[in-house]
């Protein structure tokens, strides 16, 4: 990237920031007039209306979001860069962009923030908790968690180890509706699964000697793994859900665990990011601090 587009992409954020050209012009130290000629410029090489003009205040374009979202991406890359190369190494700068499903995050890998923050106090993290599968180029996601196979891509990955899932119930829920002992049970018993698009009512159930994906009538879903939790807390059904994510409410007898005979059921858990032509050291110190912790979590 030459030095003027890197400075077009500056000047240009300033303004998309403060929505003025005056007032970016005197950030940057240039007149107004030069900073609107700057966006005009910018605007004839890209082919494209950046901002909408008028007496009253700027606003940007589609066009210009996008160009906006992009830049700042572009240049947070660049500032991360050249501050490792001058002696960032020793101290990694910059945002690391994280997406981690809601159970995960919170049982996982929230805990472990505090020393991370600790240990490298110049990185920021920008988390998102969704238990919807994102892609990490459109999202501009530097590190995701996922569980269960993972598709062919060119993201790296970095495996955190595999957890069982069960089916679980509250005491009161069994005591209403009775302990299912077989697959078939399932049929008069009420279901708790997920709307999201990847998720399906089937689970993988021995019957008659054989291991079965069995289609289950869910009662009541939900986009998350935590709200499923709670709805099995408040005896609304069964769940089936990851070990990790409810240890402490089968500890506590506030869950029980079902057909654990029947249910023959575990994920791989991975760490995937980005390949591109070399990891960002932020990115690199982030893997390597909750790798190890990660894996004890999963135990």
């Amino acid at each position: 990237m030459s030095d003027s587009r890197a400075w077009d992409m500056r000047v240009f954020l300033r303004v998309a920031a403060l929505g003025s050209f005056s007032a970016a012009g005197r950030e940057v130290g240039m007149t107004p007039s030069s900073t609107a000629k700057l966006v005009t410029r910018l605007e004839e090489r890209l082919g494209v209306r950046l901002i909408e003009r008028s007496t009253r205040r700027l606003r940007l374009t589609a066009e210009g979001e996008l160009y906006r979202e992009r830049a700042e991406s572009l240049l947070g890359d660049l500032d991360a860069m050249e501050a490792e190369v001058a002696g960032g190494a020793r101290s990694p700068t910059g945002t690391i962009r994280i997406s981690v499903s809601v159970p995960f995050g919170r049982h996982c890998l929230l805990p472990l923030l505090p020393d991370f923050t600790r240990a490298y106090p110049e990185i920021r993290l920008d988390l998102t908790l969704t238990d919807e599968v994102v892609d990490l180029y459109a999202a501009r996601t530097d590190v995701a968690f996922r569980a269960g196979r993972l598709s062919d891509s060119a993201l790296l990955a970095v495996r955190l180890g595999d957890v069982r899932r069960r089916i679980v119930a509250s005491p009161d829920y069994l005591e209403r509706k009775g302990r299912p002992e077989s697959a078939a049970d399932l049929e008069r018993h009420d279901c708790l699964g997920f709307n999201f698009r990847r998720a399906a009512a089937v689970w993988p159930l021995k019957s008659g000697g054989r291991l079965v994906d069995r289609e289950i009538d869910t009662r009541i879903v939900a986009n998350n793994g935590e709200t499923v939790r709670h709805m099995a807390l408040l005896g609304l059904g069964l769940a089936r859900l990851a070990e990790y994510h409810i240890r402490p409410d089968l500890a506590a007898g506030r869950l029980v665990s079902v057909l654990d005979e029947v249910l023959v059921d575990r994920e791989e858990i991975h760490a995937v990011y980005t390949g591109r032509e070399r990891v960002p050291h932020r990115v690199r110190a982030f893997l390597d601090h909750m790798t190890p912790r990660m894996r004890a979590c999963l135990q």
